[in-house]
């Protein structure tokens, strides 16, 4: 089963982008996330939506 919660790393390799961009993406707020114990966290179902919503 697909895990529910991805890391920086783990959303990282499934975007096929470096953690550091993903840092980047965080901090501009490009890229839906949520803090959990004082981590950055990604929840699979949101950036799969996030994925399939078309740009401008």
């Amino acid at each position: 089963m697909d895990k529910l919660v991805l890391t920086v790393p783990e959303i990282a390799k499934v975007l096929d982008l470096s953690t550091a961009t993903i840092y980047v993406m965080v901090r501009n707020n490009e890229i839906p996330y949520k803090k959990l114990r004082g981590k950055i966290v990604f929840h699979r179902e949101t950036i799969e939506k996030w994925l399939a919503t078309p740009t401008a």
